[in-house]
Formats: C-alpha cells, sequence, structure tokens
C-alpha cells in the first residue's frame, strides 16, 4: 500500500489547505498595505538595534507608507538607518524615540528637516509587545503653515514699525479729535439744554402768567370793593400753582431727583381707594377688573407717589383702548431669586408686585426698548407729554424697585411696578381733614423756622401760628443755632434742606439733636437733596420731609401731628 492510500495523520495539512492558508494570507497583507497606504500622512515603523554607540544606539526604518516621501521629502526610506538619512542629528533622532520606546509614553511635537528644508509634525508611540523594539512614527509637512506663520508675523512686525512711525502723527490726530468731539458734545448738550429749558420756560410762562394775572385781577377787585369774583381769581391762581408743581415734579421724577417719603403701605388698601376715581377717569366704556391677594405684603413706598403711578399707568392704558376695553389692576408677593434678580435687574429679595394689564393696540419690541426715554411718546402731538413712563420708571428705580412693561401688537400691554417689601406693618389710617385747620387751644408749644427765603419763612410761620403755635425764625443755619443755643423753649425745628452759610438743612439739624436731644425735626425742600438721609435710606420717625410748593392747611396739620404725635 502507497503512502497516498492511508488516511492523513491528526494534525497534518492537505496541500490544497495549504494554498487556501498562503492565499488567505495574501490577501491579509495585501489588505494591510491598502490600510497602510491609505493614510494620508506619511507613515513608517522603526526598529532599534545595536549599532555603532552601543546597544539600541540606531534604528532601521522597515516599513514606509508612499506619504512618507511625500511629507518628509525623503524616498525609498525602508531599509535605512537613521545615520544613512541624518548623520549630524541621528543621535537626537535616537534619543527622541528611544525614550519612547523605553517609557512607552507616546510623544507628539514640531522639527525642521534641514536636510530637505521641511517642518514637520511627528507622533510617535510604541509597537507592542516592547519585545519587538519597534516604534511607529507619524509625520505630516506642515511647512506650507509654518511659512504663512512666518509671513504674518513678518507683516505684524512691519505693522507695528509702521505704527511706531505713525504714533506722534496718530497722538496728534486723536488729540484733535478728541478736542472736535468735547467740542460737539458740548454744543449737542446745550441744544439739548436749550430745547428743555425753552420748552419749561413756556409751559412755567403761562403758568405764571395765569397766577400772576389772576392776583392783579384779586388786588384790582379787592381796592374796588368787589369781592364776588375773588373765589374765581383764587381758584384760577391755585389751579395754576398746582399745574407748575407738578410739572416740576414730573422732571424730578424722571431723573430719580424727587423728594420721596417711603412709609410701609398697604398696596391693596391704596388701589381699593383709588378704584372710583380710576374708574371715572378712564370713562364707562371701559371695565376695570381688580385682584389682589389678599395676604400681600407691605411695601415700603412714597404712597403719594405711587397712587400717581397707578393713574397715571391706568390713563395710558385708556388711551391704549379707543373704542373700549378692559383694564385689570392685579397685585401680588414675589419671591426674586438669582435668576429673576438678573432678569429684572433687582437685589435677592422679597417684593410686592402691581401689575396693570389693558386690551390695547400693544407694543413692538423697538417701542418697548424706547418706552422709558424721556419725551417718548407714541401719542398724537398735543395729547401726552413723553414723561408719564419716564416717571414712572424713576421713581421705582428711586424706590429700590423696577418696572417692566410685557407686550404684543394686537395683544394689549403689561406694565409691572415691584417694590421692595416693608418689615413694618402699614400704620393705621388718618382722617382726612376737611376745611380749616382747627387750633389748638391753650397749647404753650414753639417751633423754629429756618429758611432763606423771606417770603416762605413767613407763609411756614403763619403755618405754626395757624394751629395755635408760637413760631420763631431765622434765615440760615448759624443764626438757627444761636436760638437753639439759648433758653428758649423749642419744641419742632422746621429748616429747608438748602440753606446758605456753609451749612444744609440736614447738617443744622444733626447739631440742632445735639443740643437737643429728641427734638422733633421737619425738613421743606423742593429737590431731592441726598442730603436729607444721611448715612440712611430712610429718616428716624422723629423726621419728617413735606415738598415745596405746600399746601398750607396740609403743612400746619402735618406740624400739629408731629408736635401732638
Amino acid at each position: 500500500m502507497s503512502e497516498t492510500d492511508f488516511p492523513p495523520r491528526d494534525g497534518a495539512i492537505e496541500p490544497d489547505s495549504d494554498l487556501v492558508l498562503i492565499e488567505a494570507l495574501a490577501q491579509a497583507r495585501a489588505r494591510y498595505r491598502a490600510l497602510f497606504e491609505a493614510i494620508d500622512d506619511g507613515f513608517c515603523i522603526i526598529e532599534f538595534v545595536d549599532g555603532p554607540y552601543g546597544p539600541l544606539s540606531d534604528y532601521i526604518h522597515v516599513e514606509a507608507n508612499s506619504g512618507y516621501g511625500r511629507h518628509t521629502g525623503i524616498p525609498d526610506i525602508v531599509g535605512k538607518s537613521v545615520y544613512d538619512i541624518a548623520p549630524d542629528e541621528g543621535a537626537e533622532w535616537v534619543a527622541l524615540y528611544g525614550a519612547v520606546l523605553r517609557t512607552g509614553q507616546p510623544i507628539r511635537f514640531e522639527r525642521r528637516f534641514a536636510e530637505v528644508g521641511r517642518h514637520i509634525e511627528v507622533s510617535a508611540s510604541r509597537v507592542e509587545p516592547a519585545t519587538l523594539k519597534q516604534v511607529s512614527v507619524l509625520f505630516r509637512d506642515i511647512t506650507d503653515r509654518k511659512q504663512a506663520e512666518a509671513a504674518l508675523q513678518a507683516s505684524e512686525e512691519v505693522a507695528r514699525d509702521l505704527a511706531e512711525t505713525l504714533e506722534q502723527r496718530v497722538a496728534e490726530q486723536t488729540a484733535h479729535l478728541i478736542t472736535t468731539e468735547e467740542a460737539l458734545r458740548q454744543s449737542q448738550k446745550m441744544e439739548a439744554v436749550g430745547q428743555l429749558t425753552g420748552g419749561i420756560a413756556h409751559d412755567f410762562n403761562n403758568l405764571l402768567a395765569a397766577i400772576s394775572g389772576s392776583l392783579d385781577m384779586m388786588q384790582a377787585r379787592i381796592r374796588q370793593g368787589r369781592l364776588d369774583d375773588i373765589d374765581r381769581y383764587m381758584s384760577g391762581a391755585q389751579s395754576a400753582a398746582r399745574r407748575a408743581a407738578a410739572l416740576t415734579h414730573r422732571l424730578l421724577a424722571f431723573s430719580r431727583r424727587q423728594t420721596l417719603d417711603p412709609q410701609p403701605t398697604d398696596v391693596n388698601r391704596l388701589v381699593c381707594e383709588m378704584q372710583d376715581l380710576i374708574q371715572r377717569t378712564v370713562g364707562p366704556a371701559i371695565y376695570l377688573d381688580v385682584r389682589q391677594d389678599e395676604a400681600l405684603w407691605p411695601t415700603l413706598v412714597d404712597a403719594n407717589q405711587l397712587e400717581n403711578a397707578l393713574l397715571n399707568l391706568c390713563i395710558n392704558a385708556r388711551d391704549a383702548m379707543p373704542d373700549g376695553g378692559q383694564i385689570t389692576i392685579e397685585t401680588r408677593n414675589q419671591s426674586v431669586d438669582e435668576a429673576a434678580a438678573r432678569e429684572l435687574s433687582l437685589p435677592v429679595g422679597d417684593f410686592v408686585t402691581m401689575c396693570v394689564t389693558d386690551t390695547g393696540a400693544g407694543m413692538t419690541p423697538d417701542v418697548i426698548a424706547k418706552a422709558f426715554e424721556p419725551f417718548f411718546t407714541t401719542k398724537p402731538i398735543g395729547v401726552g407729554t413723553g414723561l408719564g413712563l419716564s416717571m414712572i420708571y424713576g421713581f421705582a428705580r428711586q424706590s429700590g424697585g423696577q418696572v417692566r412693561i410685557t407686550s404684543e401688537p394686537g395683544e394689549g400691554t403689561t406694565v409691572c411696578l415691584h417694590l421692595p417689601r416693608s418689615s413694618d406693618a402699614p400704620a393705621a389710617e388718618a382722617a382726612t381733614a376737611q376745611g380749616e385747620v382747627a387750633p389748638v387751644s391753650g397749647a404753650e408749644r414753639t417751633v423754629l423756622v429756618v429758611d432763606d427765603e423771606t417770603l416762605v419763612r413767613m407763609l411756614l410761620v403763619d403755618a405754626v401760628t395757624e394751629v395755635g403755635f408760637a413760631g420763631l425764625e431765622a434765615g440760615d443755619g448759624p443764626e438757627a443755632l444761636d436760638i437753639l443755643s439759648s433758653d428758649a423753649t423749642i419744641d419742632l425745628l422746621v429748616t429747608d434742606v438748602g440753606l446758605p452759610g456753609g451749612m444744609n438743612g440736614r447738617q443744622l439739624a444733626d447739631e440742632a439733636r445735639a443740643l437737643r436731644p429728641g427734638l422733633k425735626v421737619l425738613f421743606v425742600t423742593g429737590y431731592a437733596e441726598t442730603a436729607v438721609q444721611g448715612d440712611t435710606d430712610r429718616l428716624p420717625p422723629d423726621m419728617q420731609i413735606i415738598t415745596k410748593p405746600f399746601d398750607i392747611a396740609a403743612l400746619s396739620i402735618r406740624i400739629r401731628d408731629m408736635i401732638e404725635g
């Protein structure tokens, strides 16, 4: 029996199987080679060998793709040692790649190949296992990038040189431009001031003409003994004076310079008390809906100014609904966290929010952006002044709060006032005095009046005597201190804030209370001098403020209440 007649031994490979294995290996090698060549970057594998400088002091390029030659500019690298390619730099390359072989830590760096004049980005990593003594190296030609960077650097240096050369001329030109800009800004400022003062002068001249004319006619009628018309002229003069006061208040409000007297206030009660007035003002074609949070916190605010703001908002809402609609007044508590604080430009804390919503035409985003600007209005000429929302914004910010508008064209408008919560409860509502102020009988009380305006000082003293108190007067701080240093009994100090002689009203009050601890003080001012508050945002309970122009009856009541309280 021949050898071919026996079955194959275990583990033996038939000739056909050898061919299959060889073919598979060839296909795998071809695939590996194809993948190897598909790498766009230059790629090679180096193997460390013993060299002229000791063990592993040289390496041979055992494999390389075609990209190696494209990126490095070195052809036919396979089989060559590093000293064949770069004899002067061979030791350095051996050290670099040798560290990768020893540590297993890959490296990445940029290097200029001096032999071929190219910049190459190199990445190298060890081929595992380490016993193979091989390192794979990836090359990328970055010569073009380096040349572009060099060109950019060169252009930057040229630009710097040019800038240094022109520095003096630029400085001179800049100085000239600054001078010109300052002159233009000053011209524009004077133009704006001229327009503002012109408008104010026009309005005030009209009001002064009404006041002066009414007083002249009253004087004439008194000389003639014709007293029937006195009341008519008196009412006209008082009306014009109130309009003048309202104008100054609006101007001070949007500039955040109005004198505020913040007190713990029940906003719900304030809205309820104004509901009838608002309804009469907006007219029967508009339905008024009031929605209140029954557990509303008190807020620290000037109640009179809040009333003005609410009425202004309702009038604006009415004007946005010429064919009628609905106004909703809503109150609620609001705790402002950090996110809401950033959105509303408010500090973190508790606030009372009052919103007025209408069903009118709404506003576009560009109108909302300008709504709080002074003198900006979308109303026809002669209908709006453009000061209403500016005044409300100034009042809200001066009160430590904020105002925001939400609106969409055709969807109505909502204006929300956010006011700080008060830690104190509102005071009990005082009864409003009507008619003449009843004098205090048998009261031995004295009020010191300090004002540099003779006529104003006379009126203040008259207001004091109107309620039955004795009045002393001084024209400035030093004169007042002389009186305060005497033995005279003084129960109340009424002083203007802006006084001559180097001492304002607050300084006088501090000196007076040092001489007479617990002395009550009533400030009278037409302007919100910051000196009134001193180092705090609120005045002590025994200090109050009343603004000019003032109602004599209201002033008399305030004086009486402060002394008797």
